[in-house]
């Protein structure tokens, strides 16, 4: 008798191997039919906005009256390796009227005394509007060789608030956030504004390309040489974020249901970011949910505004080079995701929201959240059943290429956009070089961030809020 009720738990537990790993595959191959439709929907985008794009259109912008002022928004804390030409970039972008804005958030380092030597700033009495509250301004300071510059010093209250004071002392009726650790291409900005100005009834808020800027020969705060990192974690962040943005995002924005425009680049109306009481300061993915407020705010309101992405505008950003700073980046960066879409929960699904209800946030529910866990798991289940005689060796075969080929096929199609589209990396082998990394990060470099995201998701059920900090080299130290 103990032999059949064996047996029969034996077979049990294999019939369970067996389902689950049914369930793992079909879930892979869903996954993957799907990325690869967003993947073409991108393509396709990028092939209508560059037969549209040209340098006479952006020409126009710059000469038109019709150009709306812009205020750049950074916040600062603890950036002295890059602040300085994070700055001067800033300032010398190729657009008719903007000011720039930035926070000190309380920085323990040299990041105030800086900016203040380098662009002579001086304390002045300035009034700020009433807008978003936010934490102890203890001093605005501007320049006297920029007037268009302005720093603002406030007690440490974390990114959110920071941005939340430099949107209270702007000045323009579009405001442009941008990482301290970042730099803009001169025209990025006039790019970026364009369909705020050909469709400033429908235009809420416009995100763009971020690229990786290690490995780039950076001269005053300007992107003069375009290069490949020579640190192996740098390589995979650049695969990583050509498919991220020219893969995905691309795509959404067509399909009308963007949902993130990354905090390194994002443009926006300054009144309807104040109208949501501007970035909520006890949120971990900040950037992420404020797009889903204003998203909420547009169908709740039936305004028919949207959040775009343009394939064109590009921002240069510093990656992590340790994976400790990588882990704690991915760490904090899933649970920002977890902690929105339970925020926003009531949106998912339903229809009321259009494409992001019932489109985007039900993809980023099945696939972003809870990819992390069925792939974990597809990696534990299938070996076991292989072992126990619940799969064969075909089935175990078919699910490590579907699983795996599949990241080669998403990452090899946005390094080939990359290069049909743009041609950022001009020598034929960078582009080897990048393919190469393309089908190398999906062997172990994805199963470690695959692990980071089960982590993090743990983290946030334990409270875990912290921001983290990320060891900067610098721009002026790269080759």
């Amino acid at each position: 008798m103990r032999a059949t009720l064996a047996f029969d738990v034996a077979r049990l537990v294999q019939e369970l191997l067996r389902a689950a790993g049914v369930f793992v595959l079909s879930y892979f191959t869903f996954l993957t039919l799907s990325y690869l439709a967003i993947t073409i929907a991108s393509a396709v985008q990028i092939h209508r906005y560059f037969r549209r794009r040209s340098g006479v259109a952006l020409l126009r912008v710059l000469r038109s009256q019709m150009t709306p002022p812009v205020t750049i928004c950074i916040a600062a804390y603890n950036e002295e390796a890059s602040i300085v030409p994070s700055i001067r970039a800033m300032l010398t972008l190729n657009y008719p009227q903007h000011e720039v804005a930035v926070t000190n958030d309380g920085s323990t380092d040299a990041t105030l005394g800086l900016v203040i030597a380098e662009f002579g700033m001086r304390r002045v009495d300035q009034p700020i509007r009433p807008g978003i509250p936010t934490a102890l301004v203890r001093g605005i300071y501007r320049s006297r060789a920029h007037p268009n510059l302005v720093v603002v010093d406030k007690v440490n209250a974390g990114r959110s608030d920071a941005l939340n004071a430099a949107i209270n002392v702007a000045r323009s009726p579009i405001v442009c956030f941008v990482d301290a650790d970042s730099i803009l291409e001169p025209e990025g900005l006039l790019a970026a504004v364009t369909p705020f100005i050909e469709s400033p009834d429908l235009t809420t808020g416009v995100g763009g390309i971020i690229r990786v800027a290690n490995g780039c020969r950076i001269e005053d705060g300007h992107v003069v040489s375009v290069g490949l990192p020579r640190e192996r974690l740098a390589l995979f962040q650049t695969v990583e974020y050509m498919r991220a943005f020219l893969a995905a995002r691309t795509g959404w924005s067509g399909l009308n249901g963007l949902l993130i425009i990354s905090g390194a680049f994002g443009v926006f109306r300054r009144d309807e970011v104040v109208a949501v009481n501007g970035f909520a300061s006890d949120s971990i993915g900040e950037d992420f949910e404020l797009c889903i407020r204003l998203h909420r705010r547009n169908h709740d309101e039936k305004t028919g505004k949207r959040l775009l992405f343009v394939p064109d505008p590009v921002c240069w950003t510093e990656v992590p080079i340790r994976m400790r700073d990588l882990g704690g980046q991915r760490h904090r960066w899933h649970r920002g995701l977890v902690d929105t879409l339970w925020r926003h929960r009531d949106m998912i699904g339903n229809p009321r929201y259009g494409a992001v209800g019932v489109l985007s946030l039900p993809f980023f529910t099945l696939f972003e959240f809870l990819g992390a866990f069925i792939e974990s798991a597809g990696y534990v289940i299938v070996p076991i059943g292989l072992l126990l005689g619940a799969v064969n060796v075909p089935f175990a075969l078919l699910f490590f290429a579907v699983a795996v080929l599949s990241g080669i096929l998403l990452s090899v199609a946005a390094v080939l956009l990359e290069d049909l589209a743009f041609r950022r990396y001009s020598r034929l082998r960078d582009l080897f070089v990048l393919l190469a990394v393309a089908v190398a990060e999906n062997f172990g470099y994805r199963q470690i961030l695959t692990v980071y995201r089960v982590r993090g998701f743990f983290a946030y059920l334990r409270g875990d809020s912290a921001w983290g900090t990320i060891e900067r080299t610098g721009f002026d130290l790269k080759p």
